[in-house]
């Protein structure tokens, strides 16, 4: 057994193609290479320039502060230029909202609410209403109404007009009830409505059930007024990472030492980590064995039965059976017999793989600026990301708003004649054209949508999707096929680290660039499609759950198991086809089919590796989130203390907020860091692979693969000078 070699036959692999032939050239990535894939580089060339074009005219055309901030009644934005200091919008009579539309829908969807709306500085947080004896003819309105609250162009001290004219007119409120600011907008204060104050009953003008209504502004707007007080939250927030941002940073810091550290001892551990995992499992397997054995024991005197027991939703009743307890017996121990069988059978394979992750770690250790190169990743996606948000925001906005004549009281006059279809300039509009009815107003009603570009918005919607995933996969495809062409230059470098090439990140990079956009945009495009047919179905499915059956729920769910595999075995693919491209230069469907091909040649090898490696980094990642959020946990909370810092966790607001971000920042890190690790994995382990088929150790067909590789493959080069590897 010592002696013997695994080989890969040609004959027996032929119907996934031929092996790969010896080269006598081939000592790495080559040089000699063209551009692949030039047509798809083209088109991804035009949609980019498309995109472009597309976000250059959201940005003529949209207009963000329709989002940003709320409007008063003549169109003007609440909180900059003249109403710089009213950042809030002020509805005169909000139970309109909830009766005719839906208050969440007319305040934060733009003014479609039927009443006067006005900038304040400050929503009112009392109750106030106009009594009867409010209206009589010798009260003056000044002496009644609050002058911030009425329209800013009208003025108490000059009007002739009388307290009940005022109202008609709504030119003032007549009542307010308690309110917070959300977003802007003064929503009613949940926990201020149930105190109502009796008089509200004899409001002129109110409805007799105000109670009622009340009850149903308090359905309709509890939760976000109660818990998504954006700006007092936001400013909470603030204020708290202004005072920990120090240690957010410190912690972030550890979690990337952390990952450093974690990446070079793999070069020494991971024997131990790989092993200790498989016992563990294996003495879990032992343990519930055991214990099944037990407890099938303890009930041999028992009566019941399975049978008699019947169909229960009570699982502990199974329990209490030792036929349960024969069958989780029977399943762990068949369960065991496979790991410890397939331990025996692969025990070879699993020591490749674990050589390889050594061999990627002392690779990692030549070539440490491969793992900063996940920063230019992130900023390249980060980019992608911040220009489709503000593309979509800049394209939601487009439009120019609308405004029509309409009547805030239709009981009053020839109001019943205005059919709100007439529009108007919100700035020159004058009420006295309309003297049979006091209450009309211009009243913001849509955004245009007739114009040509304001009609394929939805349109120019799904383009700014389909640039995005094409732009974010073709930023992953250029990292990962990088970082294949760096650790290639590694793997195929006889005598390591002297024949490494100089600067081998930075001419895969640029290599990559030069003659590959086009085979990476092409990989990008396939998975883009795939990921938008799952959107597509994501979308079905929310659109008509309502209205399925259980046949269609099936298909529906089936469709989605579907895509989601395809697209893991499409990214699958697409990786592994990079590393051939990195290699070799042809173009995305050759090496997507000599990678394919390969990978087949070697199935046992692959699912090997592919296991023990992403349970190690799995554990990996764990050790660092957990290890760092566990720390930060201990920190932010008071548990743990650091004298002299002058820090005090009872001064934030909110102190999980600051674990949140030290967890997700952690997180990202090892992310970084693991997806460099892995990227090598399966550069070193495609090219071992054409390694053992391009050569077979004599002088003239020598391995390139490490002494610790061959040692365990029982091979040997026979050359009589051998490149040194320093450890």
């Amino acid at each position: 057994m010592g002696k013997k070699k695994e080989e890969i036959l040609p004959t027996e692999q032929s119907e996934y193609g031929e092996p790969a032939q010896f080269d006598p050239t081939f000592n790495g990535p080559i040089r000699k290479r063209g551009c692949t894939d030039i047509i798809c580089c083209i088109l991804f060339m035009l949609v980019i320039l498309g995109y472009m074009v597309v976000g250059f005219v959201a940005w003529l055309y949209g207009d963000p502060r329709q989002v940003l901030y709320p409007r008063n009644s003549a169109g003007a934005y609440c909180g900059i230029g003249v109403y710089k200091d009213q950042p809030s919008v002020f509805y005169y009579n909000i139970l309109q909202c909830a009766a005719s539309l839906n208050v969440i829908a007319a305040t934060l969807n733009g003014l479609q609410c039927p009443t006067t709306q006005v900038c304040v500085s400050q929503c009112p947080d009392t109750f106030w209403a106009l009594s009867p004896a409010a209206y009589g003819p010798s009260v003056q309105p000044v002496n009644v109404f609050n002058q911030s609250l009425c329209l800013p162009n009208f003025n108490l001290a000059n009007t002739t007009l009388s307290v009940q004219e005022i109202v008609n007119k709504e030119l003032c409120p007549y009542f307010y009830i308690p309110t917070v600011s959300v977003l802007g907008r003064c929503l009613p204060d949940v926990k201020a409505l149930g105190t109502i104050p009796p008089s509200f009953k004899n409001v002129p003008g109110l409805p007799t059930n105000v109670n009622i209504t009340a009850s149903g502004i308090m359905n309709a707007t509890g939760d976000i007024a109660n818990g998504f007080n954006a700006q007092e939250i936001g400013v909470k927030i603030f204020e708290d990472f202004a005072l920990s941002w120090q240690w957010v940073i410190a912690a972030l810091v550890i979690a990337m030492v952390v990952s450093f550290l974690f990446l070079l001892l793999m070069r020494f551990i991971a024997p131990i980590m790989v092993w200790v995992l498989i016992f563990g499992v294996l003495a879990v397997g032992a343990y519930g064995i055991y214990h099944c054995w037990w407890e099938y024991n303890s009930l041999s005197q028992s009566n019941a039965t399975i049978s008699s027991i019947g169909f229960t939703t009570d699982f502990q009743v199974y329990l209490q059976v030792k036929e349960t307890w024969l069958a989780f017996l029977i399943i762990i121990s068949v369960v065991e017999a496979i790991l410890l069988l397939t331990l025996i059978f692969l025990r070879t394979r699993i020591l490749i793989a674990i050589a390889l992750i050594q061999e990627s770690s002392k690779a990692i250790s030549h070539m440490m600026s491969t793992l900063f190169y996940p920063m230019v990743t992130f900023v390249l996606l980060l980019v992608c990301v911040a220009y489709w948000g503000i593309t979509a925001l800049y394209l939601a906005t487009s439009g120019t708003p609308v405004y029509n004549v309409v009547a805030l009281n239709t009981t009053q006059g020839n109001c019943s004649q205005i059919s709100g279809n007439v529009t108007c300039d919100p700035q020159t509009f004058n009420s006295t054209a309309y003297p049979g009815c006091p209450s009309a107003r211009c009243t913001f009603t849509k955004y245009n949508n007739q114009g040509l570009w304001q009609r394929n918005l939805f349109n120019l919607q799904i383009y700014n999707v389909v640039g995005f995933l094409w732009c974010i996969n073709f930023v992953l495809a250029l990292g990962q096929c990088t970082l294949a062409g760096a650790f290639a230059s590694y793997y195929w470098a006889f005598s390591k680290p002297s024949d490494i090439p100089t600067f081998p990140l930075a001419q895969a990079f640029i290599r990559t660039l030069r003659y590959h956009v086009g085979s990476l945009a092409f990989g990008a495009l396939i998975l883009t499609l795939v990921q938008i047919v799952r959107i597509i179905l994501e979308y079905v499915d929310h659109k008509t759950r309502a209205a399925q059956n259980p046949c269609a729920r099936f298909i529906l769910c089936c469709l989605k198991c579907c895509f989601w595999c395809l697209e893991k075995f499409i990214k699958f693919l697409n990786r592994n086809a990079y590393i051939m491209i990195a290699v070799y230069g042809k173009n995305f469907c050759v090496s997507a089919k000599n990678a394919f091909l390969l990978l087949m040649r070697n199935i046992v090898r692959v699912v090997v590796l592919d296991k023990i490696t992403d349970l190690l980094l799995f554990f990996g990642k764990l050790l660092v989130v957990g290890g760092v959020g566990v720390l930060a946990f201990f920190f932010f909370s008071g548990r743990i203390t650091i004298p002299g810092s002058g820090f005090r966790p009872q001064m934030l607001h909110y102190y999980w907020m600051p674990i949140i971000v030290v967890v997700v920042g952690s997180y990202l890190i090892a992310h970084g860091f693991f997806s460099v690790y892995n990227m090598c994995v399966d550069t070193l382990f495609l090219c071992f692979l054409e390694d053992l088929e391009r050569h077979d150790g004599s002088i003239q067909k020598p391995y390139f693969m490490s002494k610790n590789l061959m040692k365990i493959l029982n091979k040997k080069n026979k050359a009589p000078k051998q490149g040194k590897e320093k450890d």
